[in-house]
């Protein structure tokens, strides 16, 4: 590796600290869910993964 790759390797690896560093921020501001999140999140937890569609059996659906 150039050791411009490796500047660049780094450099990215700062953004992503950095928005992690936020992420991780964003979560621990948040604390509980609301009612219609907990809502939506048991209904995702019931259904059963064949309910599901791949994304590109969507994809066809969309660009039809």
């Amino acid at each position: 590796m150039t050791d411009t790759e490796i500047k660049n390797i780094h450099e990215d690896l700062e953004l992503l600290k950095r928005d992690m560093a936020v992420i991780k921020h964003i979560l621990s501001e948040e604390g509980e869910l609301t009612p219609q999140a907990k809502k939506r999140l048991e209904k995702a937890r019931k259904t059963s993964i064949n309910e599901y569609i791949s994304n590109d059996e969507l994809k066809k659906k969309l660009l039809k």
